[in-house]
């Protein structure tokens, strides 16, 4: 009591209730039913009873489960059972934080946050395959845009707020539907409001392209030494993190509009990349750390920056690798939380470190160590929120890194399997597709991997693995492959 901190969550004794309740005011009569007006989130009930003169009798307390209607269709086998463990808690985070929207958490906020949403609506893909709840955060995301252009940083909502990079995961939003679900005609009827978003940044870049004076919340990540999230130099000086973010809306604009919009604005946006891309290289780039700083003054550094980085193809090849590995094992650099691990690990993975992808999942394993059954906003027995589903990323890597399948092609319409097994010797999985599932088997022996892979109807696309490329038909086909050294893709 008074301490604030939660400590292991299976240990009740001797710890103090904070929070809402409810008070209940009984007239006496018999078979009275009460229920709350909204739902509540909880994972234990503190029932304390008050009588006077004459006895109460509980019948019964229960509780109905609510939420959006999401089937998991999605299956993985394989490692130990912990994977099982933080696929289950992984999965249950997700379905309690979507109703009829996305949510931060069901405690607090309750409010459909952009930064959050993104991963929770691929989360949602990977193991149900129903769009429906994405599509429609796409749309009430594009319906707070404002009349400078920027989105709200969570929509809907009665209270403005705004995380101007929020507006640029929103493009990723809009990005990832077209390539996992399609809708050309809804994807296209959306570039409006990218285009907005994007001129809204352009007020603020320099003539080299670094972005300077960014107005409100210039939030990144929960980094313990970033004052409210914050990275250094944001918003008076340029920023590493938030210059990258932008390069990649970029990117995806660029991309979007070659395929659905204007095509002649596909070769306006790449030009603005590139500018800002030469820039951040310019900028951030640290010789005698071979990492990118946070600031022009490389004053800071973080696992964000250099991620970023190579995400958005500032560095490629071998020295994206030797980037990441850097940023893995120098522990001076800002450490991304649960929430950011989720594009560091996919860096991870574009720089040739996927198999490393098992032994990264620290933070999930401390948290099933300390008795959570959700995954907490952050780290700490001082967290506040102990159910926040942008903690959820191995529900989609499991399946993308690990098992590898993944979109390489508008709606899925072509299929890329690139497992990357670690220490594992077998596994094996299913993943929701728009046609139908993707069922893959893969089994090492020594240098040599046997897969056996299931594409839908009318679906084609390619195995890969170390080095080997085999095209994939549909139906059912069986591979096997030899082991061939390679530098980083």
């Amino acid at each position: 009591p008074g301490q604030r901190e939660k400590g292991h969550r299976d240990e009740i004794e001797g710890k103090e209730f904070r929070g809402y309740g409810d008070v209940i005011l009984p007239d006496g009569g018999r078979q009275r039913l009460w229920r709350p007006l909204y739902w509540r989130t909880y994972r234990y009930i503190e029932l304390v009873a008050e009588t006077q003169a004459d006895p109460l009798t509980i019948e019964d307390i229960r509780g109905v489960y609510t939420g959006y209607p999401f089937t998991r269709r999605a299956k993985f086998e394989g490692g130990p059972e912990e994977l099982q463990k933080i696929l289950e808690v992984g999965w249950r985070t997700a379905r309690l934080c979507a109703h009829e929207t996305y949510m931060d958490c069901p405690y607090y906020e309750q409010l459909q946050y952009v930064g959050d949403t993104r991963i929770q609506a691929l989360v949602s893909l990977y193991m149900s395959g129903d769009p429906r709840l994405m599509r429609k955060a796409i749309c009430d995301i594009d319906a707070s845009r404002t009349a400078e252009g920027a989105t709200f940083s969570r929509a809907p909502s009665a209270l403005q707020q705004y995380i101007p990079g929020f507006s640029l995961w929103w493009i990723g939003m809009l990005h990832d539907y077209w390539r996992y679900v399609g809708e050309p005609a809804f994807v296209r009827s959306m570039l409006p409001g990218m285009r907005a978003v994007l001129a809204f940044f352009q007020r603020y870049q320099r003539d080299d392209g670094a972005l300077v004076r960014l107005p409100w919340w210039n939030y990144v990540d929960w980094v313990e030494r970033w004052p409210r999230g914050v990275p250094p130099g944001a918003p008076e000086r340029p920023s590493a993190a938030i210059d990258l973010q932008l390069l990649l809306g970029y990117q995806w604009a660029a991309e979007l509009e070659e395929a659905l919009g204007i095509p002649e604005m596909a070769p306006v946006y790449r030009r603005q990349a590139e500018r800002l891309k030469a820039t951040i290289r310019r900028l951030y780039w640290d010789d005698r750390r071979q990492l990118f700083a946070d600031t022009a003054q490389h004053d800071a550094f973080s696992q964000h920056a250099n991620a970023l980085a190579v995400l958005a193809g500032v560095v490629e090849g071998q020295l994206a690798r030797q980037v990441i590995e850097r940023a893995l094992q120098d522990k001076d650099l800002a450490p991304a939380s649960i929430y950011f691990r989720y594009y560091l690990h996919q860096a991870m993975a574009k720089a040739g470190l996927g198999d490393r992808y098992l032994d990264m999942l620290d933070i999930w394993r401390r948290q099933l160590a300390n008795g959570l059954t959700t995954w907490a906003e952050r780290e700490g027995f001082r967290v506040r929120s102990d159910c926040h589903a942008w903690g959820s990323s191995p529900n989609i890597e499991l399946f993308r890194i690990v098992l590898g399948v993944d979109s390489a092609g508008p709606g899925f319409s072509r299929v890329l399997i690139e497992p990357h097994l670690g220490s594992l010797s077998r596994v094996s999985g299913v993943v929701p597709h728009p046609a139908g599932f993707v069922e893959v088997s893969l089994q090492r022996e020594g240098a040599r991997l046997r897969a056996t892979v299931h594409l839908p109807a009318g679906i084609t696309g390619e195995f890969r693995w170390r080095g080997q490329r085999q095209p994939l038909r549909p139906g059912l086909q069986e591979l096997v492959l030899e082991e061939r050294q390679t530098l980083a893709p």
